[in-house]
């Protein structure tokens, strides 16, 4: 509870207002059937009038006017209760709405801080239910809980008191309804609780397989798989509906259990108080305040039956919502020191090594030793899976090694404050990323504050400014998210052209001319070369001609560098790089 407090404190007006004006609903609710009452015994019935009875006659002369009297008070109760409801609606709404907006922005603010190895332990379908579903199910019952946790309980104690002054022998039915009901409902929901934890897990699956399916919704449809995507949805789908069908399935039995003894008790009400009307030893006016004082008592009942089933399944969000909260970002940077900056560029490898499952046997980079001089221009090269893309993932802390050391301008990136250390570095990832907005907003990623000459400059050095010049909008031209309105080549230009806006000390480009042709992607390697003489550029690929002049060849296999030098002598020295050559040249070249 202490965890949900400081989401509370802000909105503590609200939260106290709300419920106190709920009270005033209440509190009309109570005196209602007795102004009723009071209506049918003395105002239509022949009740003998008692002094205070008595009094009133002669304050309003006639029995019509005790009755006008009487029901002038019962409409000015009616309008303090609409303005209590309406008043405890709003701030009840109020309250729950930011309640929710303020643990959203700090789960939200949490996932940003998270490492990549954080975000696969919960996976991307998950947290989105987190952040929507999860949330929504605490906002919904504190909304429930203000409006209701006064009201039930008051509307409880409140009839309770006044169905006793009215008649303390006929009370005594609810003391063997009540108890009877109480039980039925506390099993209900013992047996409701976890199903609901289970139900929100099935949501996780729909919104990944969902997620999953739109993303990659061009390559679904290239490979005419829509039957087969439909078929994994509606499985994912049919677990969802058969989970909340349990779960409803248990929860739903509440209605009839309360509705059931409501109507028992309803009906010894009737029976045992028509009796004492019969008997003269209760009014009429009196059986029917007492009936619906019942009908208050058990609806508060139902009211906070209510309350539980919500929190039940508030308690199971509110649970996995915690997770998100406790969980303990694998990349900190507490300790370190605020005032380094990359400023030359230079990278070094201390026997670093590096697994993706802490417990596995394999490593991923298995004892890496390399060094990178400032401003060079480093090629990596070698088989698919071989750790090339891990490998520079680590420079900027996407990843943290295992055992070893990597170090920039001889110092620890551990030493760095995460925000100095990849403001100095410039990634374009193997999986180029845009987002919806327009080209420009996009390569601001860069720098927010350039101007447009610096834009076009990056662009151009990018071999981007061309075709975004045949745009109709030029730089204005939107993007749909992910970028699917442009070509592959042209999102890989853009993301080259991005990462220069923001002129870093080292630049990684991990494949990400793959989708370019070799007289483009020569262009780009000059331009970088060119503009970016201080600068240390770090290109990984698949194709030797992207990296034949590099001042330095880096070639991996199976986590491991096998070799290091230019193209010539690796052509001569290593056998990895010369079959890599091989197969993308004329076997007559490859000999020569």
């Amino acid at each position: 509870m202490k965890r949900w407090l400081k989401y509370i404190k802000p909105y503590k007006a609200a939260f106290i207002l709300g419920p106190l004006c709920m009270i005033v609903e209440v509190l009309g609710e109570v005196v209602m059937p007795k102004l009723l009452a009071y209506i049918i015994d003395y105002g239509v019935g022949e009740k003998e009038a008692t002094p205070f009875i008595a009094f009133l006659y002669g304050l309003f002369g006639t029995t019509n006017g005790f009755v006008v009297a009487i029901m002038t008070g019962m409409i000015l109760t009616a309008v303090l209760m609409m303005i209590g409801g309406v008043g405890g609606a709003w701030f009840g709404a109020k309250a729950a709405v930011n309640f929710a907006s303020d643990i959203r922005s700090d789960v939200y603010g949490k996932v940003q801080t998270f490492s990549f190895s954080n975000i696969d332990r919960f996976q991307t379908g998950s947290l989105v239910t987190r952040l929507t579903n999860d949330i929504t199910q605490m906002q919904n019952f504190v909304n429930m809980l203000l409006r209701m946790a006064l009201r039930a309980p008051g509307m409880l104690i409140g009839a309770l008191v006044m169905a006793i002054l009215l008649n303390p022998s006929l009370t005594l039915v609810l003391a063997v309804t009540l108890p009877l009901m109480l039980l039925g409902i506390v099993l209900v929901l013992t047996r409701g609780f976890p199903l609901f934890s289970g139900m929100q897990s099935k949501i996780d699956a729909v919104n990944a397989t969902v997620q999953e399916n739109v993303t990659n919704v061009r390559v679904v449809k290239s490979f005419v798989r829509q039957e087969h995507e439909i078929g994994k949805f509606r499985t994912v789908n049919g677990e969802l509906r058969r989970a909340g069908v349990r779960a409803m399935n248990v929860m739903i039995l509440l209605s009839p259990v309360v509705t059931l003894f409501m109507n028992i008790t309803t009906i010894a009400v009737y029976w045992f108080g028509g009796n004492m009307v019969v008997e003269n030893t209760m009014s009429a006016g009196d059986l029917t305040a007492f009936i619906t004082y019942i009908t208050q008592i058990l609806m508060s009942l139902m009211m906070v039956t209510m309350m539980f089933m919500m929190l039940s399944r508030a308690m199971a969000s509110a649970k996995r919502i915690a997770e998100v909260l406790d969980e303990a970002p694998d990349i900190k940077d507490d300790f370190a020191a605020s005032d380094l900056t990359v400023t030359r560029g230079e990278i070094e490898f201390r026997n670093v090594s590096f697994r993706y499952y802490k417990n596995s046997d394999e490593a991923v980079l298995d004892h890496i030793d390399l060094h990178i001089p400032a401003g060079a221009t480093v090629g990596v090269i070698g088989s698919t899976g071989c750790g090339k893309t891990t490998l520079v993932s680590l420079i900027p802390r996407l990843y943290d090694a295992d055992e070893g050391d990597v170090l920039v301008d001889g110092v620890n990136v551990r030493d760095y404050a995460l925000y100095h250390l990849r403001e100095g570095v410039s990634m374009v990832l193997q999986k180029n990323v845009l987002f919806s907005g327009s080209i420009e907003d996009n390569l601001r990623w860069g720098d927010e504050n350039t101007d447009d000459e610096a834009i076009r400059a990056a662009a151009k050095s990018a071999q981007a400014d061309k075709f975004v010049a045949s745009f109709s909008e030029g730089y204005k031209t939107n993007l749909e998210q992910g970028g699917t309105n442009v070509s592959g080549g042209q999102k890989q230009r853009l993301c080259i052209a991005r990462a220069l806006l923001k002129k870093p000390k080292i630049l990684i480009l991990d494949d990400s001319t793959s989708a370019v042709d070799t007289a483009t992607e020569a262009q780009i390697r000059r331009a970088l070369k060119e503009e970016l003489p201080q600068t240390t550029k770090i290109i990984i690929a698949q194709r030797i001609s992207s990296v034949r002049e590099a001042d330095m060849i880096v070639v991996m296999d199976n986590g491991a560098i096998t070799g290091i030098g230019d193209h010539a002598s690796l052509l001569e020295n290593n056998e990895a790089y010369r079959e890599i050559y091989a197969s993308q040249t004329d076997k007559r070249e490859a000999a020569v």
